[in-house]
Order: C-alpha cells, then structure tokens, then sequence
C-alpha cells in the first residue's frame, strides 16, 4: 500500500524568521493512487496579529481564530496523521520550513519532518514538465483541467484537495474525485523532483522562495 499526504498551509505572514506562525493546516490522504475520506484539517490561533495581505489572501481573521486551539494543542494529532508518509506540497520549502519553526517552538523534533521521508514538491515537478509556464496552483488547475471554481480565497484543506487531484493528474492520471476523468502525461519525471530529505535538509525558506511564495498568492 502507497500512502501519500498532500499538505498545505495558510500562514499569518511569509516570514517565519520575524515570527510568522501557521493559523491553518489542511492534509489530503491518497492512498494506490486514489483520494480517500480521511483528511486532517485544522484552524490555529497564533497568538499574533495577521499581516493585512495575508488576511487578503486568504481571508481569516484573528477575530476567527481566537476561540481555536494553538498549534501545541494539535501537533500530536497532526505528527499522527502524516506518520512517515511522503508529503505533497507546493512550493515545499515554505510550507516546511513554517511546520519547522512550530514543531521548535513546541519542543518536538523537527527533524522527523526532514528523516525518512521523501518530499515531492510539485512546483519542481511543474517546472521540468511546463519550463518557462507559470505554475501556480490555479494555472496548474487549468492546465490539468482541474475544477478550481470554488477557489475565491487560498485556503488550506481546499487548496490541498486541488493540489491532490492535480497531482495525480500529472503524474500519469488517476480516476479522480468529483467525476473527474482519467487523464495522463507523457512525460518522464525527474527524480530530482523528489526531494529526499535525509540528503537536502530543509530549515527555512530563502528570499527567493519567498518571493515565489509572494508571486503564488497573487495567483
């Protein structure tokens, strides 16, 4: 049995290194290639205010979140879910690097995100398939006729069901939820597109990546 975890997240800010926390998480499980029932979404307080572009990104507010659990209260629970499954991720580096600085700041071991398991980003993959194209979770939706309507905001549980099913759509077609048909792709992917994190660590993201993180959200 192949079990994979599609993850995202929606964050107060971009940058963890001034003190930007995870305010949602939402996991897609796929499992041989099909999307089961069995996600894991949750909204956090983050004991901070939202930067005014994040909440235009996503549209959660403090006031939302003040009632819910802070990120201590649900890492077991979430570190239980994922177990030492692969984790699908768009624009991985981001993503894990703000899971990083939680798990710290709760005093758990940061380096099971990074051991025994292999991160498959699919901004990588994107690349080596479509150079040169834009690859933001929307334009992948539409290269891969994926059903994006309902996307009027980012938001974490959605946008991991999107990524999910425009994983398996590029990577040689699945029969996928929603009635969506079975397609595939004649293209060979690179390993390269898989990270194995026992060779690259990954502690936070770059300048870089955060621009291209910035350049998703305005997607």
């Amino acid at each position: 049995m192949e079990r994979l975890i599609v993850l995202d997240t929606e964050t107060t800010g971009l940058d963890v290194d001034n003190g930007h926390k995870i305010i949602e998480i939402g996991c897609i499980e796929i499992i041989d290639r099909n999307i089961t029932e069995n996600s894991f979404h949750k909204y956090i307080n983050p004991q901070r205010l939202i930067d005014e572009k994040a909440y235009e990104v996503h549209g959660i507010s403090n006031e939302d979140l003040k009632d819910k659990p802070i990120f201590d209260d649900i890492i077991d629970e979430f570190i239980l879910y994922i177990s030492d499954s692969p984790l699908i991720i768009h624009n991985a580096p981001f993503d894990l690097g703000c899971l990083k600085s939680e798990y710290i700041q709760s005093n758990r071991d940061d380096a099971s995100l990074e051991n025994s398991r292999e991160i498959i980003d699919t901004l990588k993959i994107a690349r080596k398939a479509s150079p040169g194209k834009r690859n933001t979770l929307d334009a992948l939706c539409s290269r891969y006729s994926v059903d994006n309507t309902d996307r009027s905001l980012h938001g974490a549980l959605l946008d991991a069901q999107l990524l999910a099913n425009v994983y398996l759509r590029m990577t040689q077609g699945q029969t996928l939820i929603k009635g969506l048909t079975e397609t595939q792709i004649d293209k060979n992917l690179d390993d390269n597109a898989i990270i194995n994190n026992r060779k690259a660590k990954i502690i936070y993201a770059s300048t870089q990546e955060i621009e291209e993180h910035q350049s998703y959200f305005k997607s």
